[in-house]
């Protein structure tokens, strides 16, 4: 599984790519949204962790504009404190889910996993299932 990892915070994200590397993933990174719509034309990942509070180009522009090009990508949000709403809104606009920082990585992996298998079945939406 390709992943692509966007965060402001340089080691948040750095730390969080070395894990996701021991454990098998190849992992992109970005700390800008700029760049990381970059990352989405030339590099194709099939997973994206997007960071909803950054300066500039925020996560939900980002997402948004995946979405718009490259709807079968899923993009997963993370949110900080106090930006829960964030996190709604940008299921609403297409996110397959959103976790809360700090985040845990076996949390993460399942959602990350989940996301993917949405991804290889080419869905645009993540299925809905029953609790």
């Amino acid at each position: 599984m390709k992943v692509l990892l966007v965060d402001d915070e340089a080691e948040f994200i750095n730390t969080l790519a070395e894990r996701l590397q021991l454990r098998g993933f190849q992992v992109l990174t970005s700390t800008d949204g700029e760049a990381a719509l970059q990352a989405v034309e030339e590099d194709g990942p099939q997973v994206v962790l997007l960071d909803v509070m950054m300066p500039g180009l925020g996560g939900l522009e980002v997402l948004q504009r995946i979405k718009g090009k490259h709807p079968s990508i899923q993009v997963i949000l993370l949110t900080g404190r106090g930006s829960t709403r964030e996190g709604i809104e940008g299921m609403r606009q297409g996110a397959f889910d959103f976790l809360m920082k700090p985040i845990k990585i076996e949390e993460l992996m399942e959602k990350m996993k989940a996301a993917y298998e949405v991804f290889q079945k080419g869905a645009t939406e993540p299925e809905v299932k029953p609790l």
